[in-house]
């Protein structure tokens, strides 16, 4: 696992950066920070290191984690803007395709929300609860393509406001959490995503949006490894995703083979003419996807 963030600070008040944990066995029980980045304004591993960055809104996100972990008694925390080199190509791969399991393998998953506000309220307050729900439903966090892990894997996902407030988990916020991103209330509390099918796990990611075309989001939640191609662009991306082993209870279950893929410019786009298309039978079994790359 890449560096933790431990909620140590030195007499200037920074915080600091352990070795790099080989081994899962070493890894101390550690809080997690799911959020959305802003251009320019997140902190990373270089200016974490040198004691830099502190001016960037992005700092406050790291502060308020620390802060957090410290509450709940956890000594380190990680943050995926500055406890990863991404200058360093092996522990930016490693990271990526590890990093389902370091969101699952995490006691805390803490999800700072920048566009929902909610000050310290009165239980009395009946307006101001019903604009953090609006503000709520419509946050860009659940428009990303890689918080879709980051509210899939961890088992306890504590929601917060701006401010800092708790707002709720991924327990109590399941019924809004289900109307806004239509996932199963069985995945939504943890069963096995590979008890779901492919259409349906591809269907949890239409509405989503990554920065880059060759992000590789959804890897982990099709539980897939394989090497990083950044620049392959969405063409070559795309062609990445095949071949599709499908298995069926029955013989007569086809995969649909797309051969012009000039155009597509969109996970939806690719669903529909990819999905696996069964002629006789009702269900679609989970395929073996390997060599896969999918686009955030």
């Amino acid at each position: 696992m890449p560096r933790l963030s431990p909620d140590k600070r030195s007499d200037a008040g920074e915080f600091g950066l352990t070795e790099y944990f080989v081994n899962d066995d070493e890894i101390p029980p550690y809080a997690i920070l799911s959020h959305t980045w802003v251009a320019g304004e997140e902190v990373v591993y270089e200016e974490l290191k040198d004691g830099a960055g502190k001016g960037k809104s992005g700092y406050h996100k790291i502060r308020f984690c620390g802060e957090q972990a410290r509450r709940d008694d956890l000594q380190y925390f990680w943050v995926d803007t500055c406890c990863t080199d991404k200058s360093n190509n092996n522990e930016l791969s490693e990271a990526i395709n590890s990093m389902f399991r370091w969101y699952r393998d995490a006691v805390k998953c803490y999800v700072y929300l920048s566009d929902v506000s909610q000050p310290a309220l009165s239980v009395n307050d009946v307006f101001n609860h019903r604009t953090w729900e609006s503000d709520f439903r419509k946050s860009r966090w659940f428009t990303r393509g890689w918080t879709l892990q980051e509210l899939l894997a961890p088992r306890s996902v504590e929601f917060c406001s701006r401010e800092g407030n708790r707002l709720g988990d991924k327990t109590s916020l399941e019924r809004q959490i289900h109307k806004i991103t239509g996932i199963a209330d069985s995945a939504l509390r943890g069963a096995a995503l590979s008890q779901f099918s492919v259409d349906e796990r591809f269907s949890w990611i239409e509405r989503r949006q990554t920065t880059r075309k060759e992000d590789y989001s959804l890897l982990g939640i099709f539980d897939v490894f394989m090497p990083l191609i950044y620049g392959e662009r969405e063409k070559n991306a795309f062609k990445r995703l095949f071949p599709f082993a499908s298995h069926s209870r029955s013989a007569q279950c086809h995969v649909v083979v797309v051969e012009n893929l000039e155009g597509l410019t969109h996970v939806s786009t690719l669903r529909s003419m990819t999905v696996l298309a069964c002629k006789a039978c009702d269900e679609v079994a989970p395929a073996i996807l390997s060599d896969l790359t999918f686009l955030k």
